[in-house]
């Protein structure tokens, strides 16, 4: 099986099987899901998901968030990762939404990583979930399923490299959802330890199966 053949195999059963796929992060609003996503690094969707609504309760905008101070918005996040780091980023990101984009997300990579608290994968995540762009974000999950399945070589060994690759071989208009296809793959299924091959549907062309 070629490269090609592998990628449609996949593609073919996500589309057929996961039709309708989104984040597991709740959220009403681009500005709600930047928050979200810069607080899941290193931390569970699920951890997030009990944080957030207090949160967004008290500050529901960058307005509001802009105006905090940085230990109100540690007392709501500090059962996450990385509490007093992402409690000022949040503020910093926020005031910088208001002063230079109108309190608005913007849509664009080079905006996005100006933020404070924004890397390229969490770029990647509001531009493709908030704004249904063609973007692919590599997380821990999506970089570990596409190196085990054969999607990328052992050479592309970096989120970037994997992210290149994964963008060149998957048509445009699956991207979005592909993201969340291969993440929730490695989540569910190919998870790190112990994975649940009996499980997954790829198991008979894993290349695990044929080095």
């Amino acid at each position: 099986m070629n490269k090609k053949q592998r990628y449609e195999r996949i593609l073919q059963h996500f589309r057929q099987e996961m039709p309708e796929v989104g984040s597991e992060l709740r959220f009403t609003s681009p500005f709600q899901l930047l928050v979200a996503t810069i607080l899941s690094a290193q931390c569970t969707d699920k951890r997030v998901n009990m944080v957030t609504p207090p949160l967004f309760q008290r500050f529901p905008d960058a307005k509001a968030m802009a105006e905090a101070q940085m230990d109100e918005v540690l007392e709501y996040v500090k059962s996450v990762s990385y509490p007093n780091s992402k409690a000022e980023h949040l503020v910093s990101m926020a005031q910088m939404l208001v002063n230079r984009f109108d309190g608005e997300v913007p849509q664009e990579m080079e905006q996005l990583t100006q933020l404070p608290g924004v890397g390229r994968k969490t770029a990647n995540v509001v531009m493709a979930v908030a704004f249904g762009k063609a973007a692919m974000a590599v997380d821990t999950h999506v970089f570990r399923v596409s190196r085990r399945l054969g999607l990328v070589g052992k050479a592309d060994n970096t989120p970037l490299k994997v992210e290149q690759q994964l963008m060149k071989n998957i048509p445009q208009e699956d991207v979005p959802r592909a993201h969340h296809w291969l993440l929730l793959h490695g989540r569910y299924v190919c998870t790190s330890r112990a994975p649940h091959c009996y499980e997954c549907p790829f198991d008979n062309f894993c290349p695990k199966n044929n080095p």
